[in-house]
């Protein structure tokens, strides 16, 4: 699938649960918590590390290259996480 955001981001719906999680924390720290906004900086970055490391991007794509051949180009030209521009394919 290349078309509508899964051509900017093989993963959108990871990188929108990222976004609620880090919306979370801004609505923590527009609440005015004090010094004890850091402790709630520990959410959204376990959250992005897991999705991002363990059981998201890299769960899925561990082998889905060896599986799906043509996945691979699409990894290549294909932002992982981040909605990007796509690269352009080598000519």
């Amino acid at each position: 699938m290349d078309r509508g955001l899964w051509r900017y981001s093989r993963h959108p719906n990871y990188f929108g649960e990222a976004c609620v999680w880090w919306g979370f924390w801004l609505i923590a720290l527009a609440a005015g918590a004090g010094w004890t906004t850091a402790w709630t900086l520990f959410s959204p970055i376990l959250m992005t590390f897991l999705l991002l490391k363990v059981s998201g991007v890299a769960l899925l794509e561990k082998d889905i290259a060896q599986r799906r051949p043509a996945y691979r180009d699409y990894m290549a030209r294909t932002s992982a996480f981040l909605p990007w521009l796509p690269r352009r394919e080598a000519q």
